[in-house]
């Protein structure tokens, strides 16, 4: 039987992302670590080191898309990445063991996933970018800006946590009703896919069981690698402490988020600092930019433009 989401669905995805300006590229970070991206399609020219850059970059920003840890960069920020081309040279990585990207190396920390994107966007010719981050995208982004920052100007966060310490992992998992992030992100079975997916969104819409056991084909490869990225997440209270960031962070949340609710919202408001903002959005849950992408969006490029009306974001 054809899978849909393969065969179909992906595919169709993979011409409309295109169609909107972005095109895949593998990269290699060093020897036997490669990472998928998504570039920016504009004809490219040789700069004086070499390295290939797009002729685009030098009046729009570039833009770092960060996805979370259920689907590859394309399929979480599908409904961003067409409205978001005409304005900013956006990248879309696939974070190691997701979509084409994979290492040979033993390292399941969330700075290495920091230090691989940093390195990929750094071949690629981008000097200065803004970064958002979903999730476990916005925890990678955190890394990247505290490791990285003269290449991160600044960051937008959605639904994300500076880090998973075992107080705030007990909280989550408490709240949505699992014993481990693993039992919750790498379920086995078609209606473990539903229940993930009804925890993430504000409200599910109706889907066939059909997609259901297509996405389980499709969407868990590299299982054990995954699993090994969750417990590498999870650190000890008592080894966090919270990092200065010389950025400029807003905060863009579900307001019906289940699993890093509005509570967790404010406490990372308070973490940051003053400076950080704190958007929420109604009716949608940890999944915010697929359950309202329109509002999403609208949000995500007003806080983009004011990060560039303070000089923020463009290449230098």
């Amino acid at each position: 039987m054809v899978n849909i989401i393969a065969s179909i669905y992906k595919p169709l995805l993979q011409k409309v992302m295109k169609l909107a300006g972005v095109r895949p590229q593998t990269v290699e970070i060093e020897p036997g670590t490669v990472m998928n991206f998504w570039v920016p399609t504009e004809p490219t020219r040789k700069s004086k080191n070499h390295k290939e850059t797009s002729c685009s970059k030098q009046n729009k920003p570039a833009l770092v898309l960060l996805h979370g840890f259920a689907v590859d960069g394309i399929l979480t920020w599908q409904f961003q990445v067409p409205s978001l081309t005409s304005k900013y040279a956006v990248y879309v990585p696939d974070l190691l063991f997701f979509g084409g990207s994979h290492t040979d190396r033993a390292e399941r920390s969330t700075e290495f996933q920091a230090e691989c994107v940093a390195k990929g966007l750094m071949k690629l010719g981008v000097e200065r970018c803004m970064v958002v981050g979903f999730s476990y995208g916005g925890m990678i982004g955190f890394k990247m800006a505290k490791l990285y920052p003269d290449l991160v100007e600044s960051m937008v966060v959605s639904c994300s946590v500076l880090a998973l310490t075992e107080s705030i992992t007990a909280d989550c998992l408490e709240r949505i009703g699992f014993n481990c992030w693993s039992d919750f992100l790498l379920p086995n079975s078609a209606e473990g896919i539903k229940v993930m997916l009804s925890i993430g969104s504000c409200k599910l819409p109706w889907l066939p069981n059909c997609f259901y056991e297509d996405y389980l084909e499709v969407m868990f490869n590299h299982r054990k690698e995954k699993g090994q990225l969750l417990e590498a997440l999870v650190i000890k209270d008592k080894d966090f402490t919270v990092p200065h960031f010389s950025q400029r962070i807003h905060l863009l949340w579900g307001e019906n988020d289940k699993i890093f609710n509005m509570e967790s919202a404010h406490n990372l408001k308070r973490q940051l600092g003053d400076k950080t903002t704190l958007k929420s959005i109604e009716k949608a849950g940890h999944l915010a930019q697929l359950d309202r992408p329109c509002v999403y969006n609208r949000c995500l490029k007003k806080i983009l433009a004011s990060l560039e009306s303070d000089g923020h974001g463009h290449q230098e």
